[in-house]
């Protein structure tokens, strides 16, 4: 798989050439003065990025078998769901609300995989306020959080639904506005942010967000329950201690 190739200018023809873009992003003629193109192609982006979430992953996964050895399979997945979203939000994130203004012209690993990204949605190449102000959240409030909710699923920290309630509400909250504004703008003013091609709008933008819709809500739905039982059971006793 290959990066969408810039299209050259024709020579002798500087009006035409005025009009043609120069990188690969939507909409056509998004104002991206400083840009260059990736030294990394698409397979090698993806491969590092992958590599090193595993080698994040695969450490906390012994460490929580070894820690809490009596922790379900489901409440691990959990734990590590949650150290996955740390390390995006905080490094992947983090390192986007740092840098916005100059992504276009790095050549820094982190910047090569937002500009690859960025074929599904060139908001993040233009600082877009939006853009900016719901990853500095994202980062900086959901991904400390996010760690915490981690250390209190391994440890059963009782403060670990609240936590969890919390930081599921932010992220499902963030990703419904950010699939919202992008679809608004495309009805209303035909301005598409992705290219066209399927594996760039369904294999960037809808499959990498996906799990942030599905799996706070189905988190978010644990939480409300695990804290209803635990008001039912507060519930009961105070009336069997008043029936004494």
């Amino acid at each position: 798989m290959s990066h969408p190739s810039e299209v050259p200018p024709a020579h002798g023809f500087a009006d035409q050439a005025s009009a043609i873009p120069s990188h690969p992003y939507y909409p056509l003629g998004v104002d991206l003065p400083d840009y260059v193109p990736n030294t990394l192609d698409t397979l090698s982006i993806l491969a590092i990025f992958s590599t090193t979430l595993a080698a994040v992953l695969l450490p906390v996964l012994i460490f929580i078998r070894r820690y809490n050895p009596k922790l379900s399979a489901s409440e691990i997945a959990i734990a590590l769901w949650f150290v996955l979203c740390g390390v995006i939000h905080l490094g992947l994130e983090g390192y986007f609300v740092l840098n916005h203004t100059s992504i276009t012209s790095q050549h820094a690993t982190l910047a090569q995989l937002w500009k690859e990204y960025s074929l599904s949605d060139s908001r993040y190449l233009t600082s877009d306020p939006f853009m900016v102000c719901m990853e500095a959240i994202t980062a900086w409030a959901w991904g400390p959080l996010s760690f915490f909710c981690a250390f209190a699923v391994v440890t059963q920290c009782p403060l670990r639904h609240p936590a969890q309630a919390l930081v599921s509400t932010g992220q499902l909250y963030g990703c419904v506005l950010y699939f919202a504004i992008a679809q608004f703008a495309e009805a209303t003013q035909g301005i598409a942010y992705s290219r066209p091609e399927a594996r760039f709008f369904y294999g960037y933008y809808v499959a990498f967000n996906a799990p942030w819709i599905i799996i706070p809500t189905a988190l978010l739905l644990q939480s409300f329950g695990a804290c209803t039982a635990a008001f039912k059971a507060l519930d009961a006793q105070k009336g069997s201690q008043n029936a004494k």
